[in-house]
């Protein structure tokens, strides 16, 4: 089902069922883009704190989000001990 499809099943108030249905595969697929985008951002060089920043989270927030599920072969920033 196409986005703007997902989008007005999920604001239709008339049949919850299908409602629902169509916000789980919503939250999955804004899920996925956050994931592709991280991965752009860390490939571009920013900085956790720039992505948390543009997220709207805390920088500890969005690396324990992602700091796992990226790509293994980005090299992603490391705080200076």
């Amino acid at each position: 089902m196409e986005s703007t499809t997902l989008a007005s099943a999920a604001a239709d108030i008339s049949d919850p069922r299908a409602g629902l249905r169509a916000v789980s595969s919503l939250r999955k697929l804004a899920d996925t883009l956050e994931l592709r985008q991280v991965e752009a951002a860390l490939r571009a060089g920013l900085s956790w704190q720039d992505i948390a920043d543009a997220l709207g989270v805390s920088r500890q927030a969005v690396h324990k989000k992602y700091a796992k599920r990226v790509d293994p072969s980005i090299p992603f920033p490391r705080r200076n001990a």
